[in-house]
């Protein structure tokens, strides 16, 4: 595939997952508990990177969370759409580094996942203490954990369950280069 073809089909596959990201999160948005704890908006994302490429998951996980808050409301921009511009940037960012760099294994998408889905947590954590320091909140390291891994466990499961099934259909269906 041409340079120019390839960067077209990159775009147009971000796009997509942006819009993805900002529809996604209306099948939870009636009950935000359960929103927050499935995290939608993550999913496409996360794909934007294992399918684009890294600068494409960063862009994507860069302008999701602030668009879809000041087109919608939701999630609150401050500090909870800021916050997820830096997580959702590093998830886009890792998972497709990592895919790009590792082998091209179908469990290695699962550690890619993992691994990108731990770096964007602490890459949140750091966000959230930053803004919440700014305006003299506590963030403490046990809201750091309840906020990134126990409350996120239905969502964190079903990435797992979701995401590296997808990217192996992508994949399949030479979406993905491999």
């Amino acid at each position: 595939m041409h340079t120019r073809d390839k960067r077209i089909k990159q775009l147009t596959f971000s796009a997509i997952f942006l819009a993805i990201a900002m529809v996604l999160p209306f099948f939870t948005g009636q009950i935000p508990q359960i929103g927050a704890m499935l995290s939608p908006m993550h999913i496409p994302v996360f794909l934007c990177g294992f399918v684009c490429g890294w600068p494409w998951g960063l862009a994507v996980g860069l302008v999701a969370p602030v668009l879809r808050s000041l087109i919608f409301g939701m999630p609150k921009l401050f500090p909870t759409a800021l916050a997820m511009t830096f997580e959702l940037a590093a998830y886009g960012a890792f998972s497709g580094l990592f895919y790009k760099i590792l082998p091209k294994k179908n469990v290695l998408i699962y550690v890619s996942l993992v691994i990108s889905m731990l770096s964007g947590r602490v890459v949140w954590g750091i966000a959230e203490w930053i803004l919440l320091t700014i305006t003299g909140a506590p963030f403490s390291m046990d809201m750091f954990i309840a906020g990134a891994f126990i409350s996120a466990l239905p969502g964190i499961i079903l990435h797992i369950v979701l995401i590296p099934p997808l990217v192996m259909i992508t994949k399949k269906a030479k979406l993905i280069e491999t």
